[in-house]
């Protein structure tokens, strides 16, 4: 299942009064597992940076007037999103400020039944502290980059948190089928029969150590059946129509 694990990073913290998204990272996964597609965008907020934003992200307006608006990359995003569904961390943070700028450009909002919350689902998991460092932490995921908050970095660390509240690394254990019938295990194709067979295990000598073993046998039932094969229908059932002409 392909999923867009994502994060913003803003002016503040409410789009109704004038706050605009100035980052965006997002990170395929299937299965829960990141396939190295990301999307990542600066962007012109078309106005100017708090002090308490910028202390946070460090992305100053200078920086940002000379990166595209969110109009100009919305198509982008929106294609790259496509129809799948969005994780992210205190999700309704991200997502109203998403659905606010997509409804800038007039383009259709993410739904809620798209949306998928790391937050809500840690604090079910666990309870207590959940920031995406405390989920780090516990999880053993080296969060030393993050001196500042980064969409596209927080989005890849979380992509690894989401991991972990999927069932771990037990949720890369995928059975299917591949190009021309190959079996794959754990995202990687196991090839079909071997073009030439393991050499047999037993010796000639053991062998005939059983062929002998089964002649002291009385009335033995193995060399009735062996005479006359089994169709695949009869396999686990005695030929009793063989069994009686003996």
């Amino acid at each position: 299942m392909r999923e867009i694990v994502l994060d913003t990073e803003t002016t503040g913290l409410d789009p109704a009064s004038g706050d605009r998204v100035v980052e965006i990272g997002a990170v395929e996964v299937l299965n829960a597992i990141p396939t190295g597609n990301v999307f990542h965008r600066y962007i012109n907020p078309e106005r100017d940076m708090p002090d308490d934003a910028f202390r946070v992200h460090g992305l100053s307006a200078a920086f940002l007037k000379d990166h595209p608006q969110f109009g100009d990359v919305a198509e982008e995003f929106c294609a790259f999103v496509g129809a799948d569904r969005v994780v992210a961390h205190n999700a309704s943070f991200d997502v109203a400020f998403l659905n606010h700028e997509l409804s800038r450009c007039g383009r259709p909002a993410i739904a809620p039944h798209r949306v998928v919350d790391t937050l809500a689902i840690a604090r079910r998991k666990h309870g207590g502290a959940n920031s995406l460092d405390a989920l780090c932490t516990r999880y053993g995921i080296d969060a030393s980059r993050r001196t500042k908050h980064g969409a596209l970095l927080d989005a890849e660390l979380l992509a690894e948190v989401y991991l972990e509240l999927s069932g771990g690394r037990q949720a890369t254990f995928v059975l299917g089928r591949g190009a021309a019938g190959d079996t794959v295990v754990g995202g990687r194709a196991r090839h079909g029969p071997r073009p030439t067979p393991l050499a047999p295990r037993l010796t000639d000598a053991q062998r005939a150590a059983h062929a002998a073993f089964v002649a002291t046998l009385v009335d033995p039932l193995w060399p009735t059946l062996w005479r006359t094969p089994c169709t695949t229908k009869d396999v686990g059932t005695p030929n009793m129509a063989v069994m009686a002409a003996e």
